[in-house]
Parts: structure tokens; sequence; C-alpha cells
């Protein structure tokens, strides 16, 4: 058996690294780096840290700071502008995974004619793109290390997956310092995002020995530590646990993939504009329990990973024990289901139909160890409303 690794060129990782970012681009040989962000960081100064080293460093650093939640295809042509405007050589994509998505779409679209359409899976992209230097803010996404970036086509609203080495960035900056601000809800929901990355990459048809060791160590640090960020977001600790788990995550899934609870998060977050971390909290305990029998041992691993099974247990008991963690991890930091959040019954069926489809289209469910059906997709749709 042989796989494909593929994994950013450099990568500085701990407390203060968002200070080493300005050599780290200069040693990639850039010159007019283009920093790609959202209007929050900018506001907040949090993005301050990153052009002052990019500047001490000599470089003619440029600032496009409209990024928009799960960008579309017509978001990025203000960015592909500010792009040619600033003549930039590199893209520096600051902050949560839609930013360091728009900095990749923006790399590629730079280099390859449109429309984003042409490039979602099951292609996988090849070409020439900018590079990208990722710096994460969130703990979750995994982005900094992925050859994956998600852009919603504004004339269809599928939120597309686009794969390959063209959205792999050259070099990621993870400095957890960047998250003790996160709000409980948000460090709860990228936190969760970062076990779901964890388990599919485990659980997932395409999974193999390098891209488990990365999967298990990320489960065992998330299950230690995502409670007690979302209960005291200022415990350094627990902080630095969690942003080392989401990149180890983000790492196990682009070198092996997601599966069924990423393919269905995604047409939720396009139809109804949940964000895609808490999308996959609403889905992961129903979808997992739909999927262990396609891989009783494996989720059984996941459990013993996770400290809520052990040796002695047998694999059926430690698969269900995963089960009702994910449960009770739900309950303790209080997921809404799609009723709570104000959908309409009417609204959530009415897009079931549509929102099945697009999951399948992305590729992801054929990943999953019980492969679905559009039907019992529907079905898990339904279970979950609420």
């Amino acid at each position: 058996m042989t796989f494909t690794i593929t994994l950013p060129r450099l990568m500085t990782v701990g407390a203060g690294a968002v200070r080493e970012l300005g050599a780290t681009v200069r040693s990639l040989g850039s010159a007019r780096p283009l920093v790609v962000t959202d209007p929050f960081m900018k506001e907040a100064g949090t993005v301050d840290a990153a052009l002052a080293s990019l500047r001490d460093a000599g470089l003619e650093a440029g600032l496009y700071a409209e990024c928009v939640p799960d960008p579309t295809t017509d978001s990025l042509e203000a960015g592909l502008a500010a792009v040619r405007e600033h003549g930039a050589d590199l893209l520096v994509g600051f902050g949560g995974g839609s930013s360091i998505d728009t900095a990749k779409a923006l790399g590629f679209l730079s280099r390859n004619p449109g429309p984003m359409r042409d490039y979602k899976a099951p292609k996988a992209n090849t070409g020439p793109a900018l590079p990208v230097v990722a710096v994460p803010t969130t703990a979750g996404t995994g982005s900094e290390a992925t050859q994956f970036t998600i852009i919603s086509d504004s004339e269809t609203d599928e939120k597309m997956l686009c794969t390959g080495p063209s959205f792999l960035p050259v070099a990621a900056v993870v400095d957890y310092e960047l998250t003790l601000s996160m709000p409980a809800r948000l460090s709860a929901d990228t936190g969760v995002d970062a076990l779901t990355h964890a388990v599919e990459a485990y659980v997932s048809r395409r999974a193999n020995p390098f891209s488990d060791g990365f999967a298990l160590s990320a489960m065992a640090a998330i299950g230690a530590n995502l409670r007690e960020v979302y209960k005291d977001g200022s415990n350094r600790a627990a902080r630095e646990a969690m942003m080392l788990a989401a990149t180890q995550a983000g790492i196990a899934f682009s070198n092996s993939s997601v599966a069924l609870v990423h393919g269905m998060s995604r047409p939720i977050g396009a139809q109804f504009h949940i964000a895609h971390g808490l999308a996959n909290a609403m889905l992961f305990p129903a979808v997992t329990e739909f999927s262990v029998p396609g891989a009783e041992s494996r989720y059984a691993d996941c459990a013993r990973a996770l400290a809520v099974a052990g040796e002695e247990d047998d694999d059926a008991a430690a698969a269900q024990a995963l089960v009702d963690e994910l449960k009770a991890l739900a309950r303790d930091l209080a997921v809404p289901t799609p009723a709570s959040r104000g959908i309409s019954r009417e609204d959530w069926d009415r897009a079931v139909p549509v929102m099945a489809q697009h999951a399948l289209a992305s590729g992801s469910p054929a990943n999953n160890p019980v492969v679905p059906t559009a039907e019992e997709i529907e079905e898990l749709y339904a279970r979950i409303y609420g």
C-alpha cells in the first residue's frame, strides 16, 4: 500500500509565533505580501502584530480586510482586485477558516481563469497559484495545513469543496495566543470541528497509517481540553493543546479525507448560513451512530483515544461509548438544533432534498464507513432537526 503525503513546507508553532511571520515570508522570497483577513480582525487590532512583523522584515505589506463568513464566488472579486492592485507576490491568510479559504482561492484564481465552479471536487487541482502563508486565529478548521478550500457558488448556493495541492499553504504560523480572546460559542464550535476532522480522518475509507497518528493524537488532546476552553477561555495550557490538536487534525484529514458529517454540514451552511463548526456539531452524534456498523473497531479506537472507553471494553461497547460521549458533549457545549436556532420545519423540509444532493455531489459521503443513499441522508437531516 502506498499513499501520498502533502504538508506545508514550513510550520512555526507556539506562543508568539506570529512575531516570526515576517522572517518566514521573507525566507520564501516575497517582497510584496498581501494580508487577507476580515473586518473584525482589522477593527480589533488583532492583525496589527502580523502587519508589524512583515514591515519590520522590510516587506511592502498590503492589507485586504473584506473577507466574509462562508466566502462566495462573488465575494472573491474584490479580493482579486486587491491582489492585482497591490502586485502581491504572496498572500497571508489571517483569521478563521473563511479568511484562510479566501486567501487560498484568491491565490489560485490569480493564476488560473475562473469560474471557481470549474475547480470543485472531484477535480484535483495541481495548477499554479500564488503562495499562501496561513495564520489561524481559531482552533478548529485546520485550514492552515490542508489542501482544501470551501467557496459557495453565488449562482447556485452550492458550498463547493475545491481540492488539490494548489490550495495547500506553503507555510503556516500557528500561535495559540491568537485564540485567547475567542468567545465560548466559537471555542465550542471550532473545537467540535477539529474533533470531527480527527474522527472522520481516522474512520475514512482513505485513512492511512500517517494520518491515523495525527488523528488519534488530536482526539486525545481535544477530549482532555475542549470542555475546559469552553468553560475558561483564559486557560493557556488548554488553549495551546487545542490549537496544536486543530492543526494535527487538519494534517490528518488533508492526508486522508473527511466523510459524511462534513458532506452534510456544508449544505446546512450554504442554505441557512450556520457556521461550519456548529453545523458539524449538530450532525456529529447522529451521523456517527449511523456510521458505526461500517467501522466498529475504528470508532472504538476513537472512544479509547478520547478516554471514554478502555482497553478492557470490547469494540461494540467502546463504539457505543463514543456515540454517548458525542451526545453528552453536545449537551455540555449547548449545541443547538436547527429548530432551536429558529429554522422553521417548513423551510428545513423544503431544503432537505437539495442539501442531500449537494452533500453527495461533494464526494465526502463516499469516504464514509457506511456510504449513504440520498434517502438515508434525508432521513439523517430529518432526525437532527429537533
